[in-house]
């Protein structure tokens, strides 16, 4: 009877161990595999496009909205960048916060009232070589009357909300 009780705890002891092994394995694989899609997935090329395609170093060089190509194109700060030549790319490569519009893209004056708004990438300004875009033409129109203001108050709110 002895015998048989320490046999029986034996393998239930074993049985436990194997059973903690098994579910170790099994946690391990899971977490590998995750780690190689998150690999992945930073390899990979995001879908969104930043300003709906828009060059953003022709605001710049040429003063006006010019749609980029699906041929040049960069990824930055987690988003596709397209643009109108290789040239405009390499230049937005040397120094992407140069070219980049102001928070993102968001509407500077929606973010001055503390709010995040899409942009119209075709409603822009540019003020002391920075870019700047507005939900429309009449909020850029509003937005051109007190820009200093404006940009002061969504320089200030951009700096809270990105501290958060």
């Amino acid at each position: 009877m002895i015998l048989r009780s320490t046999v029986g705890q034996a393998v239930s002891r074993n049985y436990k161990i194997f059973s903690a092994l098994a579910v170790s394995l099994i946690l391990i694989s899971f977490l590998i595999s995750c780690t190689k899609n998150s690999d992945l997935a930073a390899d990979t090329i995001p879908e969104m496009k930043a300003i709906a395609g828009y060059d953003p170093v022709a605001y710049h060089k040429e003063s006006k909205p010019v749609s980029g190509s699906e041929d040049f194109f960069y990824v930055w700060n987690h988003a596709k960048w397209h643009f109108s030549s290789k040239k405009n790319m390499e230049l937005f490569k040397e120094n992407p916060e140069r070219y980049a519009p102001r928070y993102n893209g968001y509407c500077a004056f929606g973010l001055g009232r503390n709010d995040f708004v899409d942009a119209d990438p075709e409603a822009w300004a540019i003020v002391n070589n920075k870019l700047y875009l507005t939900y429309n033409h009449e909020i850029r129109n509003a937005w051109l009357q007190d820009k200093r203001n404006y940009i002061a108050k969504a320089d200030r709110n951009w700096h809270l909300r990105i501290e958060k």
